[in-house]
């Protein structure tokens, strides 16, 4: 392979790797644009509506804790019973 052909191909990929970068450049953009507006919605809820989502995500986090436990708990016992 002569030195042209060196330079052609590492300039097309240097081509290549900038398109996909700004792919993933304008996809990150669009989750913070997101991001940012769902915030902003979830500023202007009522008090009432505000309290009942955080209720909610925090009986979600109580359920995934919950979760958590009794799948410990039976690797607890698995051991056990290895013993």
């Amino acid at each position: 392979m002569g030195i042209k052909q060196f330079f052609k191909k590492a300039f097309s990929d240097m081509k290549a790797s900038t398109k996909a970068q700004h792919e993933v450049d304008k996809a990150n953009f669009a989750a913070a644009k997101a991001e940012s507006r769902a915030t902003w919605e979830e500023a202007k809820m009522s008090p009432g509506a505000r309290q009942e989502m955080m209720q909610r995500e925090r009986d979600a986090q109580i359920e995934a804790a919950n979760k958590r436990i009794a799948a410990a708990n039976e690797r607890i016992a698995a051991a056990k019973k290895d013993k």
